[in-house]
């Protein structure tokens, strides 16, 4: 995978100029680069990107990274991945537990055809041991 030393706003920049880029493999995020750069945000629909959750539904009640905007199961994103409504240059990023299924998922949205993938690196596991806020299910 990809590593991208990014930070906060310089992440959104990087982003934005990554899109023109083609990859072959999707880029690889720190728990601490994604918490930076959805801390600039002024609202979290405002984050520049899409956080996709792919752990079971079950997983995700226990709890999620906060401004997650969608819970699709790695093995459903195939088929499910219109819900999201993303244009095929726009940012996923996208988590799960350990970062295995995520990676899969993430590799799955880039052979079809999505550009700029990113997989959260540790998941939900490095953010839980970087004392992050978890989100509970409504």
């Amino acid at each position: 995978m990809k590593r991208i030393a990014l930070t906060g706003f310089l992440m959104l920049l990087v982003l934005a100029f990554a899109a023109s880029h083609t990859q072959a493999e999707p880029y690889l995020l720190t728990v601490q680069q994604l918490k930076a750069s959805m801390d600039k945000a002024s609202q979290p629909s405002q984050k520049g990107f899409i956080l996709i959750d792919v752990r079971s539904p079950e997983e995700h009640q226990g709890g999620f990274i906060p401004g997650t905007d969608f819970n699709i199961d790695f093995r459903e994103i195939q088929n499910r991945h219109q819900e999201v409504h993303a244009e095929l240059d726009s940012h996923v990023v996208v988590y799960c537990q350990s970062g295995h299924r995520s990676n899969i998922a993430a590799e799955t949205l880039m052979s079809l055809g999505y550009k700029n993938v990113y997989n959260v690196e540790g998941s939900m596991n490095a953010w839980e041991e970087a004392h992050y806020p978890i989100e509970q299910a409504r």
